[in-house]
């Protein structure tokens, strides 16, 4: 397995390089632009418009209490590793961008490209098992007390909101139109990245014998799923295998993926949609008969 130092250097390395493309989505071209994206990002932007603090700083600020409000939801550890990401975050944005060239161009490029860093930001700080906390706490902690709802839906309302917010911050109707494109742009690079953005994904790993178990229970202490063991052979080999087959959110599958190749770099790991998931976690089995 992957030692402690190691996971933490390339989670480090990660949190800069995601969050280098989240300054420049949100410094170099959001800012001068004159629009809010979703997020808490996007009101830091309208905070940032009408006090002129630094947008890292503010962010950071915004974070304090909704790390407090999601402790008991998402744990420590995640807590812990998000408040890395924000902390690292903060300092890219306000001690690095404020030096470098802005954007000046066309609003809507500006948006264009707001949507297409921030997504890649974003994917490769979620890729490591981290987030940039703000809404991301939010959602994550209103989908563990209503499984039933998609992480779209409940992102969509409150980007929504957002957006709206900045427009009339901004007097600028244009400014909406921006915010949208950019939220859009965002999931789609996201989704690409991340591999699709259903909440119902199934993965199948055939693992050496003796992975199986502990890849389990490392599924369910790390990412809080739990996972079905079966008994399988190579047809070729006929050395045996496990079958370790779990039903995940698509921002889980990297992490999922991470655990398995700690244990064993020949797994073989098959990802699939599922049209519906229903149990603990998903959708709950009385919902389906309303």
């Amino acid at each position: 397995m992957e030692s402690k130092s190691k996971t933490l250097l390339m989670d480090t390395i990660y949190d800069i390089i995601g969050s280098i493309f989240l300054g420049m989505g949100i410094y170099s071209f959001a800012k001068n632009a004159n629009f809010a994206p979703g997020g808490l990002s996007g009101i830091s932007l309208i905070l940032n418009y009408i006090f002129n603090l630094p947008i890292g700083t503010l962010t950071m600020t915004l974070n304090i209490p909704l790390i407090i409000i999601s402790y008991k939801v998402l744990g420590k550890n995640f807590l812990l590793k998000s408040m890395k990401t924000i902390f690292i975050n903060t300092i890219i944005l306000d001690y690095i961008f404020p030096h470098l060239p802005m954007y000046k161009g066309l609003p809507i490029t500006a948006s264009i490209f707001t949507g297409i860093f921030t997504g890649l930001g974003c994917a490769l700080i979620y890729m490591r098992g981290s987030s940039t906390g703000g809404i991301d706490f939010i959602v994550m902690s209103i989908k563990q007390k209503k499984p039933h709802l998609s992480m779209g839906q409940i992102v969509l309302v409150i980007n929504t909101a957002i957006v709206l917010v900045g427009g009339a911050v901004y007097k600028n109707v244009d400014a909406i139109l921006y915010g949208v494109v950019a939220n859009i742009i965002t999931t789609i690079v996201m989704d690409k990245v991340m591999i699709g953005v259903t909440d119902g994904k199934l993965l199948l790993i055939i693992i050496d014998k003796q992975y199986g178990k502990p890849l389990a229970n490392d599924i369910f202490e790390l990412i809080h799923r739990g996972a079905t063991l079966m008994d399988g052979k190579g047809s070729y080999s006929g050395t045996s295998k496990e079958i370790v087959l779990c039903a995940c959110s698509n921002v889980q599958i990297s992490a999922i993926k991470s655990i398995a190749y700690k244990y064993d770099p020949k797994a073989i790991v098959m990802i699939t949609n599922t049209n519906e998931v229903i149990g603990e976690g998903f959708v709950l089995p009385e919902m389906t008969a309303q």
